[in-house]
């Protein structure tokens, strides 16, 4: 699969680029604006952002690695996010992402993001959503939603369209 980067997407970066000094300091906005486009950041996005940036490719790759919100691997339509630290895991998160993997075919006990067959779903655990007394919690997309049982996560990926 081969990078190309659209006449907008082109525009968007070199006027990211002109609010900063130094070209790299733009390295992760440029990021952005791919992922934003794209769904996810493929090596030749990795290689063509190195040299609009004047960088050389491991530079940016850095960046790609360390922030979680940034994705080498295409998503599914629904991203089903469940929030794992200590108040939701205590009450229930684990048992949530297991019964979401069950429920699409996917390995509970597998690290990271894991998408179904058909490019619907993507199952992944997550840091802190921020509603520790409301545990377990989860997000779709942009939809949050609070004390999850398994009933009402059927009834959230039944209304995935």
């Amino acid at each position: 699969m081969s990078f190309q980067a659209t006449p907008k997407l082109e525009a968007e970066v070199n006027e990211l680029i002109s609010h900063y000094p130094v070209k790299r300091a733009a390295s992760l906005m440029v990021l952005h604006a791919i992922q934003e486009q794209f769904g996810w950041i493929s090596s030749e996005a990795v290689q063509w952002t190195a040299k609009k940036l004047e960088l050389q490719p491991i530079n940016v790759f850095e960046i790609l690695t360390f922030y979680p919100m940034l994705r080498q691997q295409p998503m599914g339509k629904y991203q089903i996010k469940v929030c794992r630290t200590l108040s939701c895991a205590l009450g229930g998160a684990y048992e949530l992402h297991k019964h979401f993997c069950d429920k699409l075919g996917l390995d509970a006990h597998k690290h990271g993001a894991q998408t179904t067959k058909d490019g619907k779903f993507t199952v992944e655990f997550v840091e802190c959503l921020a509603s520790c007394g409301t545990a377990p919690v989860m997000m779709v997309g942009d939809k949050f939603y609070e004390g999850v049982s398994h009933a009402k996560a059927d009834e959230i990926v039944g209304g995935c369209k």
